[in-house]
């Protein structure tokens, strides 16, 4: 069983073993103080590129972007960054940064909750600021990240949060940004709802295991009662309060996206029926097999997560680039789509090469980027604030000595909503640490 997410909040911080030389990160204070940024290759998205820019940055936002004639604020502290480059941070639309942090010790994990539907689990109170995996994604210009449930049919909702701050309130952006329903796998064995081991427990008997149609079903019913929930109360009728049906309300009114885990043909073409069908804004998260559904994923406008873009064939006559290609290909058949990594918190630091080997495999650099940051935004509602380098929005970006995608680019500083946030973490650290080790031994062979 694992932590409740609503209830408690708690990620097993206090779990994880301490040792010499353990993280100490510590969260910058709002910005006080205009920062200028001048001098280096402005990288925009939406925008096109900018040599010499200038970018001001007030209050968190930023309040001026352009060449050299941007005019410098009374009182600014002005950064010469001449060589350099500026990306918008990078957005992880699907991630457990924060809400787990050891895969053996299940208290510090706090993804997935008991039962089939939980529709209101809203991950951002559990978000753990303390997270080592916190500091080493951030290091590799990813700022931003979808914290998402797990497990059941409806898992919960997808939170967005900034990767600076001192609690999970400081770093949360959108608390309910999307609605999470993993799609039953037509040809995975009949599964058990909720309710023991096939034995039971004490002799007592156990639910038969649910066929693809039984759960495709339970799922269609439940969004149908939450309709009939949302309309009672539009109606102004007395009902009883769920938060369950309260927390669907959002996505059933096409306020955020309903995002569907589906990977195979026929999974993917069932969650586009079902979700016309009721009226929802689809948004399709795995795609293994989106390329053979391209015609219709672009004549539906249906967009995809893409989550796995540096694994290994699923299947013996697939061929060995398949996932790497899969972008490229998409792309070309104007499919719109984001690149994410697969959820697992440790590997977030790895979403820039996840889109850069799409690029080793065809798919232009400008489109790669863009499915790290403005398409992820988009896609969940949060272009108004990151994705791209525009007036108005969040200063969340990175410096960086060429293009984040590639691994030999260092991520020199980064930017969370104008803070200049810490750059230290346990990667650093150890490299440090056994530097040094090196250097004593080295010493010691010397003399």
């Amino acid at each position: 069983m694992t932590a409740s997410l609503v209830v408690t909040g708690f990620v097993g911080a206090a779990a994880t073993p301490s040792f010499a030389g353990a993280q100490v990160v510590i969260p910058t204070a709002a910005q006080d103080q205009p920062v200028v940024l001048k001098g280096a290759t402005i990288h925009t998205v939406t925008k096109g590129t900018i040599t010499n820019g200038t970018i001001v940055m007030e209050r968190g936002k930023i309040t001026a972007i352009g060449g050299p004639e941007v005019a410098t604020p009374r009182g600014a502290k002005v950064v010469d960054l001449t060589g350099k480059h500026i990306y918008p941070g990078l957005i992880d639309a699907y991630s457990t940064v924060g809400i787990t942090e050891i895969g053996a010790v299940d208290v510090s994990s706090d993804i997935n909750e008991l039962g089939d539907f939980n529709p209101n689990v809203r991950p951002e109170v559990a978000v753990n600021a303390e997270s080592r995996h916190i500091g080493t994604t951030r290091s590799a210009g990813v700022l931003v990240a979808f914290a998402t449930p797990g497990g059941g049919l409806i898992s919960g909702l997808s939170s967005a949060i900034s990767l600076e701050g001192w609690t999970w309130e400081e770093m949360s952006m959108k608390g309910a940004a999307a609605l999470n329903v993993n799609w039953p796998d037509p040809n995975a064995r009949p599964r058990r709802g909720f309710g023991g081991p096939p034995g039971g427990f004490g002799g007592r008997p156990q639910p038969a295991p649910k066929t693809y149609a039984e759960q495709v079903e339970e799922i269609k019913n439940f969004f149908g009662e939450a309709r009939a929930y949302r309309d009672a109360l539009k109606a102004g009728q007395n009902v009883r309060t769920d938060a369950r049906y309260a927390a669907m309300i959002p996505a059933l009114n096409g306020e955020i996206p309903v995002v569907v885990a589906a990977d195979g043909v026929s999974q993917i073409n069932d969650a586009i029926t079902w979700a016309k069908q009721e009226g929802v804004k689809l948004v399709i998260r795995g795609g293994r097999n989106a390329l053979d559904v391209a015609a219709r994923l672009k004549a539906e406008n249906v967009p995809v997560i893409l989550t796995a873009t540096m694994s290994a064939p699923s299947r013996s006559d697939d061929a060995y680039d398949e996932a790497y290609a899969t972008p490229a290909a998409l792309f070309k058949a104007g499919v719109k789509f984001a690149i994410a990594g697969d959820g697992d918190a440790l590997y977030s630091y790895r979403l820039p090469w996840d889109a850069g080997v799409a690029v080793a495999f065809g798919l232009p650099e400008e489109e790669a980027l863009k499915a790290v940051t403005i398409n992820a935004a988009e896609f969940m509602g949060v272009a108004d604030k990151v994705g791209s380098l525009e007036v108005g929005k969040e200063a969340t970006l990175v410096i960086t000595t060429g293009t984040p995608l590639d691994m030999t680019t260092n991520i020199i500083q980064s930017y969370i909503q104008g803070r200049e946030i810490d750059m230290n973490d346990m990667q650093k650290q150890f490299f440090k640490k056994y530097m040094e080790k090196i250097n004593q031994a080295k010493k010691k062979i010397a003399s």
